[in-house]
């Protein structure tokens, strides 16, 4: 019986009739279509002919089957606090583009920082058969059943790889410019209590102040609060250093986010930037550059980290058991000047513009 052509699906080629069809051997169409290692030895233009062939034919590989086979699932699950524009798209844009070249899968979960999801979320992925994890500012403290990089982790965990920023030398970049511009009464904004690079950053920054003879006055230090991924944050927690009445000439912020909620609320309150306060911040989000004025900030490379992050894990997943890894990748951090900090106006010893 016969049926409208209208309504009938396109019949799925197999692998055999695949090979038989190019004139190859299943072994090396399988390769390129697998996206397998062993396929570099496979000339380009035979690559691309098999993967053309494979859209006219209609093949596409059963993957289940093939994990099984191979007992790889080819699958990586990744775990972020939150979506929003910031630190962690950029970070997983370089985790996103690796893996997207080595012919990867990727889950990837939120757990806006919550105790439950923290504990489920990676017992869920291992059950779905991930190869490895990768942790974006995301704390983890216990050992895992597959191979795990965190992006600025800081715990000392076994099986675990760290890629951690250079917070000594950002700590230094940044009061380094504010200091060189004359200013010695600084505010500061720490990070949430959650975030995994807030005490690593503050204890960075209480010892570049000391080597650089600046006095941080508690009076001028706030701290974020709340998960929100917006830079009210900021404004909220500037609106309180203002209502202290501590005169400051520059504040260096925990993330660009925060320092954007801190230059509206600067303005707000009839301060100018940089001409009353310099603003620094951290990261070099994309809009980092396009803010008015251009935001001052500690360049961490966010993208690269996010490589880095992915390109580890696959090393270590395709490695022998019980081959050594690296506990601890550093990467170096930038800054980045732009029109948000200036040179403060001194006559004497008084701070006019504070």
């Amino acid at each position: 019986m016969s049926s409208l052509s209208g309504n009938t699906a396109p019949r799925r080629s197999t692998l055999k009739a695949l090979a038989e069809h190019l004139g190859l051997s299943t072994a090396s169409v399988s390769l390129v279509i697998n996206r397998s290692p062993a396929a570099k030895s496979i000339p380009q233009h035979t690559q691309e002919r098999i993967r053309a062939a494979a859209r006219e034919l209609n093949y596409r590989p059963n993957f289940m089957a093939s994990s099984l086979r191979r007992q790889r699932s080819s699958t990586i699950g990744v775990l972020v606090p939150e979506l929003s524009e910031g630190y962690a798209p950029q970070v997983i844009s370089g985790i996103e583009d690796y893996l997207l070249e080595k012919g990867y899968f990727y889950f990837v979960v939120s757990h806006r920082h919550r105790a439950d999801l923290l504990s489920r979320y990676p017992r869920l992925l291992q059950q779905r058969a991930v190869e490895g994890l990768i942790a974006v500012d995301t704390l983890c403290e216990e050992a895992m059943m597959v191979p795990l990089v965190s992006v600025s982790g800081h715990r000392d965990v076994e099986g675990v790889t760290n890629i951690a920023l250079n917070h000594g030398q950002a700590a230094r970049l940044a009061l380094q410019h504010l200091h060189a511009l004359g200013h010695r009464t600084v505010a500061f904004i720490k990070g949430q209590d959650f975030s995994s690079d807030t005490e690593v950053r503050w204890q960075a920054i209480a010892a570049a102040a000391g080597e650089l003879g600046m006095t941080i006055d508690p009076r001028l230090v706030v701290q974020l609060e709340g998960d929100c991924p917006s830079s009210e944050l900021g404004s909220e927690v500037t609106l309180k250093l203002l209502a202290a009445k501590k005169p400051f000439t520059a504040l260096f912020a925990f993330n660009d986010i925060s320092a954007i909620g801190a230059i509206h609320a600067l303005r707000a309150a009839g301060r100018r930037v940089p001409e009353d306060v310099s603003v620094v911040g951290f990261d070099d989000i994309p809009s980092a550059a396009f803010q008015n004025p251009g935001l001052t900030t500690v360049r961490q490379p966010l993208r690269e980290m996010g490589v880095l992050a992915a390109e580890t894990l696959l090393r270590r997943i395709n490695a022998e058991p019980g081959t050594p890894y690296a506990k601890v990748i550093t990467v170096e951090p930038q800054l980045v000047v732009r029109a948000s900090t200036a040179q403060t106006v001194l006559c004497g010893s008084a701070l006019l513009h504070s």
